[in-house]
C-alpha cells in the first residue's frame, strides 16, 4: 500500500501548478481582490471626508441609486453609448478590412496608418476633438459652413441634444482600427482555393461573403465585438475630458457616474454600489450575449 501511495506521489507534477501560480497570485492582487473589496464597499457608508462615521448601512446604498437622476439618467445613456459606438466601430471596421484585404499599391502603408486612432492615447483624443467640436472655432463647423451643411455654428458638446452623439463619433473614429486590423488577420487566414471554387460555381460577391466569409471570421467578430463593449461601457476619460457628462446627465454612463461619486464626492460606499450595478448588467449582458452568439455558430 505505502509503494502504491509513493508511486501515485511520483506521477503528480507540480510544475505546473507552480508556474502558474505568480499569475494567479498576480490575478488575486490586483482583480479579485479589489472587487471584492468594491462590493464589501458598497454595503457601507464609506466616505472620505467622514472616515469616523463608517458603518454598515446594508441596501442602503443600492437602494439610494434609484432616486438618484443622474443614475437613472445614466441608464439609458449607457445602453445608447455602447451600442451605437460598438455598432459603428464593427460595420466600419469590417468594411475597412475587406478594403485592406485587397491588392493595391501601398496597402501595407495604409494599413500602418489605419493604426493611428487606435494607438494614439485616450487622453490626447478627447483634448483633440474637443478643440474639433468648439462651437466658436472648431475645424467641424467650419467644414459644414463651407459645405452648406449647416449656417450657424453648432455648440457641440454644450448641447444636450448633440453632446453624447459628438462622443460616440470619437469613440468610433478611435475603434474603428481594433475591429479592422483583428478582421483583416482573420481575412487572410481564409484558404483562396475557396473563393476560387465559389468562382468556378458561379457564386456572386454577397454569396462568397455570406457562405465562405462569414462563417470564418464569425468567431472572431464575437471575440473582439465582446472586447469592445467591455471597453467602451467601462471608458471613462474621453467623456469626463469632453464633457463630464454633461451637459446635465445628457452623456453621463455608469461608469462614469461612479467615478464622479466616488474621486468627486469622495463617497466611496454610494460609487462602489453604482459600479457593482454596472458589473451586474456587464455579466447579464455578457451571459445572453455568448448564448446568442453560440445559437448562431451553431445553426
Amino acid at each position: 500500500m505505502a509503494d502504491h501511495v509513493k508511486a501515485i506521489k511520483k506521477k503528480i507534477d507540480f510544475t505546473p501548478g507552480l508556474l502558474l501560480l505568480p499569475a494567479f497570485i498576480l490575478i488575486v492582487c490586483i482583480i479579485i481582490y479589489p472587487i471584492l473589496y468594491a462590493i464589501l464597499t458598497s454595503f457601507q457608508y464609506f466616505a472620505m471626508f467622514d472616515l469616523a462615521n463608517k458603518h454598515f448601512v446594508g441596501l442602503r446604498n443600492y437602494v439610494a441609486v434609484w432616486s438618484d437622476p443622474s443614475f437613472i439618467a445614466s441608464l439609458g445613456n449607457t445602453a445608447r453609448w455602447v451600442i451605437l459606438t460598438v455598432s459603428g466601430q464593427f460595420l466600419l471596421g469590417l468594411i475597412l478590412a475587406l478594403l485592406l484585404n485587397q491588392k493595391f499599391r501601398l496597402r501595407g502603408v495604409l494599413r500602418s496608418i489605419t493604426l493611428i486612432p487606435w494607438v494614439t492615447p485616450g487622453v490626447v483624443i478627447a483634448l483633440m476633438w474637443t478643440w474639433m467640436y468648439n462651437g466658436n472655432f472648431g475645424v467641424i463647423n467650419d467644414l459644414l459652413r463651407r459645405t452648406g451643411l449647416i449656417e450657424n455654428n453648432v455648440a457641440w458638446l454644450s448641447n444636450a441634444q448633440t453632446a453624447l452623439n459628438s462622443q460616440i463619433i470619437t469613440m468610433i473614429w478611435q475603434g474603428t482600427p481594433f475591429f479592422a486590423i483583428m478582421l483583416l488577420a482573420s481575412l487572410q487566414s481564409i484558404s483562396i482555393d475557396l473563393f476560387e471554387a465559389a468562382d468556378v460555381s458561379g457564386a456572386n460577391s454577397w454569396q462568397k461573403f455570406r457562405f465562405i466569409t462569414w462563417p470564418h471570421i464569425f468567431p472572431t467578430v464575437v471575440i473582439t465585438t465582446l472586447l469592445r463593449i467591455i471597453w467602451v461601457f467601462n471608458n471613462v476619460e474621453v467623456l469626463y475630458l469632453m464633457t463630464v457628462g454633461g451637459p446635465g446627465y445628457s452623456s453621463m454612463t455608469i461608469s462614469l457616474n461612479a467615478y464622479i461619486v466616488a474621486q468627486k464626492t469622495l463617497d466611496f460606499g454610494y460609487g462602489s454600489a453604482i459600479a457593482t450595478y454596472g458589473t451586474i448588467i456587464m455579466v447579464i449582458f455578457m451571459t445572453f450575449y455568448l448564448k446568442f452568439t453560440k445559437k448562431n455558430r451553431d445553426r
